[in-house]
């Protein structure tokens, strides 16, 4: 569990903690993935656009008389296919990892909601419900999670 979540004082029960502890967790894993579909997006381009430069410099120009030549040069060369089959592949972990994301992304969002619209249960007691403003004020500055709205 997070040390600043365990040195929540004693109005803040062990299920909140609980809870909190989960919350973080699932935003760490969402700003993983999202940072992780970002740099292959970012590569997938990058491959792509030199994928795209060499058969140009390679076939367009060279065979730009006839479609069947260009055709053929991309077809007899191996590299072609070799390079093809990264920008694919590239191409397929990127969706891969944007559905994860977004997976992910709306389990950190289900759950932090869930928090919000129990608030009232996880703090009963008078002294317990005026002092959630701390823990509210903890995970905005601490975690970047928002525990005041629902919307994002």
């Amino acid at each position: 569990m997070e040390p600043s979540i365990l040195m929540l004082d004693e109005r803040t029960d062990q299920t909140a903690k609980k809870m909190l502890d989960n919350v973080v967790k699932r935003k760490r894993k969402f700003e993983n993935l999202k940072s992780r579909h970002i740099l292959v997006m970012c590569l997938t381009m990058a491959f792509a656009f030199f994928f795209f430069l060499y058969l140009f410099l390679t076939v367009v120009q060279p065979y730009s008389y006839s479609f069947a030549q260009m055709f053929t040069a991309f077809v007899s060369d191996s590299v072609n296919l070799y390079l093809l089959v990264i920008v694919v592949g590239t191409f397929g972990w990127m969706n891969l990892l944007r559905e994860k994301r977004e997976k992910a992304e709306k389990e950190y969002h289900a759950l932090r909601c869930e928090i919000i619209d129990k608030s009232k249960d996880l703090w009963k007691k008078e002294d317990e419900w005026k002092s959630r403003h701390l823990v509210f004020e903890l995970m905005n500055t601490k975690y970047d999670i928002n525990l005041y709205h629902e919307n994002k």
